[in-house]
């Protein structure tokens, strides 16, 4: 079990979006808790699987991934990520702290390697470090679609710098909605990336937001942004074209 410090005695830089892949609930739990109180923003997936979606549709500052996950293991995503070009720093946490281990794991694509059990100062730091490598302006958090703006790390969003308060899901739909502007996104891709349900995508809970948050950001605007593919599904753009 890793050890918690107080977080008014850790020192950060900058806030950071970090994914932790940690399928020990309990342990995930504890850091995730850790992170924030640090002031840093922090997802959580407890399988290999639901990891390696999140870490392709998301915009991550570092991964801390363990190695021994159910569904699939965290060296094989680390792999497919280097595979495909994506360099977000990866901390890789592991019961298995031998030499030939901790090769394998930096060989599998990992920048840093921390055994089992270990404190949170030290992840924490080392988590610090690998973010402090990457390059000046590669780590943008603000997502741009038109005069509609949204800022992952303050979780604020606005449009011609006007707020507009949402909720936890209408922002993770306008999130992942933004990141692929201009590209038609179907009910089954917001289901498994939002809502992280796989089932019958002809259910309307997916139109039911969808309206609530075109309300949001569209209404008393000239140019709606938010439109509706007919047959396919959603595509958010500057313009109508």
């Amino acid at each position: 079990m890793l050890s918690l410090p107080v977080a008014r005695d850790i020192g950060y830089r900058a806030p950071m979006r970090i994914l932790l892949i940690e399928d020990d609930r309990e342990a995930a739990a504890y850091l995730v808790k850790a992170l924030k109180e640090a002031g840093h923003v922090a997802d959580h997936a407890a399988d290999g699987e639901t990891g390696a979606h999140l870490v392709e549709d998301g915009h991550y500052d570092v991964l801390v991934v363990d190695r021994m996950l159910p569904k699939r293991d965290g060296l094989s995503i680390v792999a497919e990520m280097r595979r495909r070009g994506d360099d977000t720093p990866v901390l890789i946490l592991s019961a298995l702290g031998q030499v030939d281990d901790r090769v394998k794991g930096l060989r599998a694509g990992g920048d840093d390697y921390l055994p089992k059990p270990y404190a949170f100062s030290e992840l924490l730091a080392r988590v610090e470090v690998l973010a402090r490598r990457r390059k000046p302006g590669e780590t943008d958090t603000l997502i741009r679609v038109g005069s509609l703006e949204l800022d992952r790390l303050s979780r604020e969003v606005r449009r011609a710098g006007q707020p507009i308060p949402l909720q936890p899901r209408e922002f993770r739909l306008l999130e992942y909605l933004m990141k692929h502007a201009g590209q038609v996104v179907t009910r089954t891709m917001l289901l498994e990336n939002v809502w992280d349900y796989h089932f019958d995508p002809q259910t309307n809970v997916i139109d039911v937001h969808v309206s609530r948050l075109r309300s949001k950001i569209d209404k008393g605007f000239d140019e709606p942004l938010l439109h509706t593919v007919r047959g396919a599904g959603y595509m958010i753009r500057d313009g109508v074209r």
